[in-house]
């Protein structure tokens, strides 16, 4: 069983690292006033991929009355589920029975060419079960693979992201055994191949549908265009058979704006997607565009806080390393008022302001969050 490694509060460190500053290329202006509730914070737990084998577990005061600094790192711990070289992640998933477990599932095959699904007890940081899989002969290459996932009350559904230009699926595990019920491709709405990349989805609170976010390709790359789908979740972990109940498309920039995670608001009235150089907000029922905003940093997954008023960013986002000339890719946390349409504050470091006090040296990257918050 692997452990739980403790670390000791890094709050002087990431001060540091906020006064080094952000290369930032957000037009939100830190001097707008920031509509907030007086008084209104939220604490707990939010757990980050670290794209090795393990998540850092942040724990966090945010007070969006602080305009500056609204997103506070108490301490950070890593929860380890193997070795970086066999269990690379980017996917945490909070059990919607027992918020003490978190599945998972890996970006990376292992040297036995196996990629893994699996959880973890959060109160012991104790691995419970770990299952290695061949991954689908048609997904077309060792990296990436499991990105993202949904949910229902009986199973798992990570999601493969799948090498640009071959061929994603969604697959339906059974959450108590992780046994592979379903595995499930969309080549009859037509994604077979070139004309598309990445898979991203997850499940709405209500568990009926079960959304996915495909990038459009042309001329092997991104061009900027999303295709948004809803699927009936009941009908996909019963059935394993694809049913659509909206589509939307949605516009970025070409080569910039590519999806990765995302989640609903806890009311299911939005849906809250990650972009790459943006962040989308999306009504939820059609999947119209609501709102957008430039990210200061690679947007890579957003979760909404407990009342739905916030959200949090996960961002790889440029930093200049103290003491130093060198310029790396840090993972960040990010606030963003729904209501006001706005960026609070600056991003915070949870991934390098752990890393520079165990000695490890260059990028500093991170992908999906889930969490336990209160207020």
């Amino acid at each position: 069983m692997l452990k739980k490694v403790k670390k000791v509060a890094l709050v002087a460190g990431i001060a540091a690292i906020a006064a080094a500053g952000y290369l930032t290329f957000s037009t939100v202006d830190p001097q707008a006033p920031v509509a907030t509730a007086a008084g209104k914070a939220y604490t707990g737990k939010i757990y980050v991929s670290a794209m090795g084998g393990h998540f850092a577990d942040v724990d966090v005061t945010i007070d969006p009355s602080d305009a500056n600094n609204p997103i506070k790192v108490n301490s950070l711990d890593m929860i380890s589920i193997g070795d970086k070289n066999t269990h690379a992640t980017h996917d945490p998933r909070i059990d919607s029975n027992d918020p003490n477990v978190l599945f998972w599932s890996t970006y990376k095959l292992d040297p036995n060419g196996k990629v893994h699904v699996g959880k973890t007890d959060l109160k012991t940081g104790n691995v419970i079960m770990d299952v290695a899989m061949d991954p689908d002969k048609r997904t077309g290459g060792p990296m990436p693979l499991y990105c993202a996932s949904g949910q229902t009350k009986d199973s798992y559904i990570p999601i493969m992201m799948a090498k640009p230009g071959t061929e994603a699926y969604i697959d339906v595990m059974d959450k108590k055994t992780l046994a592979l019920k379903h595995r499930v491709f969309l080549n009859e709405l037509g994604y077979t191949g070139p004309n598309y990349m990445f898979f991203h989805g997850t499940n709405t609170p209500d568990m009926k549908g079960l959304v996915i976010a495909i990038n459009q390709r042309e001329n092997d790359k991104p061009n900027g265009r999303v295709d948004l789908i809803m699927l009936d979740l009941p009908m996909l972990e019963k059935e394993g058979k694809v049913k659509v109940l909206a589509k939307n498309t949605v516009t970025g920039e070409p080569g910039k704006t590519i999806t990765f995670r995302e989640f609903f608001t806890n009311d299911g009235k939005l849906l809250l997607q990650s972009g790459g150089d943006r962040m989308f907000v999306l009504d939820a029922k059609t999947l119209q565009q609501v709102d957008m905003v430039i990210t200061p940093g690679e947007n890579h997954d957003v979760m909404p806080t407990p009342d739905d008023q916030y959200a949090i960013l996960t961002l790889r986002t440029k930093m200049n390393v103290p003491a130093t000339e060198d310029t790396i890719v840090d993972g960040a946390l990010q606030l963003y008022d729904l209501k006001a349409k706005k960026m609070v504050g600056q991003p915070v470091s949870v991934c390098y302001a752990c890393h520079k006090d165990m000695g490890v040296k260059g990028n500093a990257i991170l992908c999906g969050i889930d969490g336990k918050l209160k207020m």
